[in-house]
């Protein structure tokens, strides 16, 4: 069996049976860095698993490029607007490094969940853990511990340095980038004594 589908399983607390009987429903697709699932104002209702690759939730703000969240493999990815209303999406989602992807459309999706009380549960799960770590999001975006945010994203995404700029790090952070520099070079201080 895949990586992914095993952190899928892990992350949203899903049978392995049922992984597999979902991703038999989906289609693959594979997408080149800078490629967009969808851009701000655009619409897009389908539901995607991360096989392979980072991708990068981001919106303009006075023309600051802002990033929302990173997801990497065996996450789920989906612009909320266009899955939940059919409207247009307030984040563009584009792909950090060369990635694949499994879809599915809204419809056919639904039509899997309505199937069994367990699938139900599943799409339920799911949504919950994208609520929660937007709330996470929001709520250390205030905090004044950059460091500790830092450390946190990079022990749950250690790949992102290797794919993804500074500059959208340290939005996600609520951070300048000189700020994450700072950081990053006390870390790296801190190595040496310690190290």
């Amino acid at each position: 069996m895949d990586a992914f589908v095993r952190k899928f399983c892990e992350k949203y607390s899903l049978p392995i049976t049922v992984s597999l009987q979902l991703l038999e429903k989906m289609e693959k697709f594979s997408f080149r860095k800078g490629d967009f699932l969808v851009q701000e104002g655009e619409r897009n209702s389908n539901f995607y698993i991360i096989s392979k690759g980072i991708w990068r939730g981001h919106y303009l703000n006075d023309g600051a490029d802002v990033s929302v969240w990173f997801a990497s493999e065996g996450e789920a990815v989906f612009s909320s607007w266009g899955y939940i209303e059919n409207t247009p999406s307030l984040v563009s989602i584009e792909a950090m490094c060369d990635s694949e992807l499994y879809g599915i459309s809204k419809a056919k999706l639904e039509s899997f969940y309505a199937s069994s009380a367990e699938l139900a549960n599943f799409g339920r799960r799911l949504f919950e853990q994208q609520l929660l770590g937007l709330e996470n999001w929001l709520i250390s975006g205030g905090s004044p511990r950059a460091k500790e945010r830092y450390l946190a994203l990079l022990e749950e995404n250690p790949e992102l340095l290797q794919y993804v700029p500074l500059k959208h790090i340290a939005s996600y952070l609520w951070i300048t980038p000189q700020s994450l520099s700072r950081i990053r070079a006390g870390l790296g201080k801190q190595k040496k004594i310690n190290g």
